[in-house]
C-alpha cells in the first residue's frame, strides 16, 4: 500500500509541476502573440482566457504542489535540510513573488484592452507599461520554475 501511495503522490506532484510550467509557458506565448497584434479586442479576449486559465489551472497546481511535495518527503524520509529541497523551496517563493503580481497585471491589462476596444480607442500608455513589467517578471519566474524542475529530477547536494 505504501508504494501505491508514493506513486500516486509522485504522479500528482509531477502533474502539478507540468501544469505550472505548461500553463505558464502557454499563457506567456498567447499573451505575447496577442500583444504583438496590437489589436485591443484580441488582447482583451486573450487576456480574459489567460486570467481564467491562471485561476483554474496554475493557482490550483501552485496550492497543491507543496502539499504533494510535503507528503512525498514524509513517504521517502527526505527532510527540509537537504540542500536541493531547501533551494527548491526558496525558488518556489521567488517564482510566487513574480507570479502573484503577474496575475494582477494580466487582469489590469485585460481591463485596459477591453476599455480601449469598447471605445474604439488605441491601447493606453498604461497598458504598455504593464506589459513591460509582465514581460520582465516572466524571466525570473520561469527561471525559478526551470531550476526547481532540475532540482526535483537531479536532487543534487548543493552545500
Amino acid at each position: 500500500m505504501g508504494s501505491l501511495i508514493y506513486l500516486v503522490l509522485k504522479f500528482a506532484h509531477v502533474i502539478g509541476a507540468t501544469v505550472i510550467f505548461g500553463t505558464g509557458s502557454g499563457i506567456a506565448f498567447f499573451m505575447l502573440m496577442a500583444h504583438r497584434s496590437g489589436n485591443a479586442e484580441f488582447i482583451a479576449g486573450t487576456a480574459r482566457v489567460v486570467v481564467f486559465a491562471d485561476m483554474i489551472f496554475t493557482a490550483t497546481a501552485v496550492v497543491l504542489q507543496p502539499v504533494t511535495g510535503y507528503f512525498l518527503m514524509r513517504q521517502t524520509g527526505v527532510t527540509f535540510t537537504e540542500s536541493w529541497v531547501a533551494v527548491s523551496l526558496a525558488l518556489y517563493l521567488v517564482a510566487g513573488a513574480f507570479w502573484l503580481p503577474v496575475v494582477w497585471i494580466q487582469v489590469r491589462m485585460r481591463d485596459l484592452a477591453l476599455a480601449a476596444s469598447d471605445m474604439g480607442a488605441p491601447l493606453p500608455p498604461g497598458y504598455y507599461h504593464l506589459f513591460r513589467i509582465w514581460f520582465l517578471f516572466g524571466f525570473p519566474g520561469f527561471g525559478a520554475v526551470l531550476a526547481i524542475l532540475f532540482l526535483m529530477i537531479a536532487k543534487p547536494v548543493l552545500y
